[in-house]
């Protein structure tokens, strides 16, 4: 009999594990989000839903060949690089209680700022890493200043931020697009020294010339926060400001410090993020584009199904940007490609229930943990 408690004590300590709680409700969340899209699918079209929905989840690999396959897979990683690093750009900030819904216009400027570097002045990629980093971060510190000084809430300021850069980025680049269209002009054949180089990653995605140093770098990066946000000084006081901004304060704490510094640093991940996809030539920036790119919002989905966490966040900006790709190849004659971005969504609402989740779980062990205590007396 005591060998039987020991192992249900062994399960319920397992389960008790903040991290292995995450995991468990961000699977959910995936769950219930696909199988709401399924639905959605089939009241679309039902004679399809089935196929568009495996469509969905295989992405390349509905691919024939495998080296088909592996380059599509390319492509993806191309741009999980940038979604990772707009996802911890949120996820960095909301560690000091900061919902940074501005990365997305940091993301603009980096965009801006990497593409006139390259362009315009004909720098190298380090160079136009750097600028992109400088002003994203630089823009983020517009948004904690008014939010540490003028008590602005950061996602107003962060809104509107958003649109003002996009139209200065828009005017800025207009210099360096092609006569003929609205696109900036191409990387490769302009300035050759401004792409990201691929230290021969490109030969295990069947020589995907748009794999480059920034998917490890991302990853790298993504490592670099957790150490910071777990095992360092810093670290403790970002997250202190977070949970109780007044105490950190009178405990003798920079709280309008670290609120700012923690935008600059969300800033310049957001915008180093840009420069890990346009440094790459994968696209071109349009100067006539109205609506700001949805890889800045995209990043909510993908740190709150990470649990918060930056190697959570790793693993979760590859599977949003794994659907939304994946939406690309389904029947357009049938289905909006917007699904993907439809099932992102319904993810993102359902993780809103991950703290009840976790209480759910936590009573649940409690109570058996109880029970157990008085069966043995």
């Amino acid at each position: 009999m005591s060998a039987e408690i020991k192992k249900t004590a062994e399960k319920e300590s397992f389960l008790s594990k903040p991290a292995v709680q995450s995991i468990i409700a961000s699977l959910l969340c995936i769950i219930v989000g696909l199988f709401i899209g399924y639905i959605a699918l089939l009241f679309i079209n039902a004679q399809g839903a089935t196929d568009a929905i495996i469509t969905i989840i295989k992405n390349y690999f509905t691919y024939p060949t495998k080296a088909a396959a592996l380059k599509y897979c390319g492509n993806t990683l191309v741009k999980v690089a940038p979604l990772l690093m707009c996802a911890l750009s949120i996820q960095f900030c909301y560690q000091a209680g900061l919902f940074n819904i501005g990365a997305a216009g940091q993301y603009v400027v980096g965009a801006g700022a990497s593409l006139f570097c390259a362009l315009k002045l004909g720098l190298p990629w380090h160079v136009c890493l750097l600028a992109a980093l400088v002003a994203g971060g630089v823009y983020g510190v517009f948004v904690g200043v008014l939010k540490a000084y003028l008590n602005v809430n950061e996602v107003i300021s962060g809104i509107m931020l958003n649109w003002i850069g996009l139209y200065s980025v828009n005017m800025i680049l207009t210099s360096v697009k092609e006569a003929s269209s609205p696109y900036t002009v191409s990387l490769e054949k302009t300035n050759a020294s401004a792409v990201l180089p691929s230290l021969g990653l490109e030969k295990l995605f069947s020589n995907n010339k748009y794999v480059t140093i920034a998917i490890p770098l991302a990853v790298i990066i993504a490592i670099l926060l957790k150490v910071v946000l777990s095992m360092t000084v810093f670290g403790y006081e970002i997250k202190a400001t977070g949970i109780a901004k007044d105490a950190a304060k009178y405990s003798g704490m920079k709280e309008k410090r670290n609120v700012i510094l923690t935008l600059f640093i969300g800033g310049a991940l957001a915008g180093i993020g840009a420069a890990f996809l346009f440094l790459t030539g994968y696209e071109q920036w349009s100067v006539t584009q109205s609506s700001v790119p949805g890889m800045g919002f995209n990043g909510i989905a993908a740190t709150f199904l990470g649990g918060l966490d930056p190697i959570g966040t790793i693993f979760a900006s590859y599977f949003i940007q794994h659907i939304t790709s994946g939406g690309s190849y389904i029947d357009k004659n049938a289905y909006p490609s917007q699904i993907s971005d439809f099932i992102s969504a319904i993810i993102i609402y359902l993780c809103g229930f991950v703290l009840f989740f976790k209480f759910f779980l936590n009573s649940r062990i409690r109570n058996k943990k109880n029970n157990a205590e008085g069966g043995n007396k």
